[in-house]
């Protein structure tokens, strides 16, 4: 199948906008994550000190 054939084809159009779609939840997740980058910095830590801690007193 040619590349013009697929771009007309229903299949080619909808996978375009499939690929139009991921790429903009994908921009929208990255800009969240620079944003608000160093608001998720804090409780993350907190989280990770609280799972190293727990598995260090079990014995592991």
């Amino acid at each position: 199948m040619s590349l013009k054939t697929f771009l007309q084809s229903k299949s080619g159009a909808t996978a375009i906008e499939y690929g139009l779609i991921a790429a903009l939840v994908a921009l929208l997740i990255t800009a969240s994550l620079i944003l608000l980058g160093s608001s998720f910095s804090t409780p993350m830590e907190t989280i990770s000190d609280t799972l190293t801690s727990r598995s260090q007193s079990s014995g592991n």
